[in-house]
């Protein structure tokens, strides 16, 4: 059922740009360019309704009914109902915090010492927490 309005509705879709394309305008002679509407005024009378324009009237009646039951279709396929401001604010909300958190990394600013800590093996290690000694001075 979902494929049979699917391509219904892109046929009514590619009917209606061309139905859409293939009328004139409202003032489209030479005239209307130079502000002459004559007896096309904005919300003047009309001529009777063309062919086309009924055309364009029904497949846009289809094409609205369509555009529907297909977002109904969808969302019931989904299970999810709601927003998706309401899903997501849901789900993170329902999610335990554990106890774990990142590691915080504190940016170094230069010419501030960088303190690394190295395992104690003897020698001339620098203690935990002491600043690493400055590299020389290149010349």
């Amino acid at each position: 059922m979902h494929l049979l309005i699917s391509i219904l509705h892109i046929l009514v879709c590619i009917f209606l740009i061309i139905v859409v394309l293939l009328q004139s305008g409202k003032a489209a002679d030479l005239a209307g360019a130079f502000g002459g509407m004559g007896s096309q005024t904005a919300f003047g009378p009309r001529g009777a309704a063309t062919v086309l324009s009924k055309a364009t009237t029904a497949a846009a009646v289809v094409f609205m009914i369509t555009s529907i039951i297909l977002s109904i279709m969808a969302t019931k396929q989904g299970g999810v109902g709601g927003s998706v401001l309401e899903r997501n604010t849901g789900a993170a909300a329902s999610r335990p915090a554990s106890g774990k958190t990142a590691p915080v990394q504190v940016p170094v600013m230069p010419g501030q010492p960088i303190t690394i800590p190295v395992p104690q093996q003897g020698g001339n290690a620098p203690a935990q927490g002491q600043p690493a000694p400055a590299a020389p001075a290149k010349k």
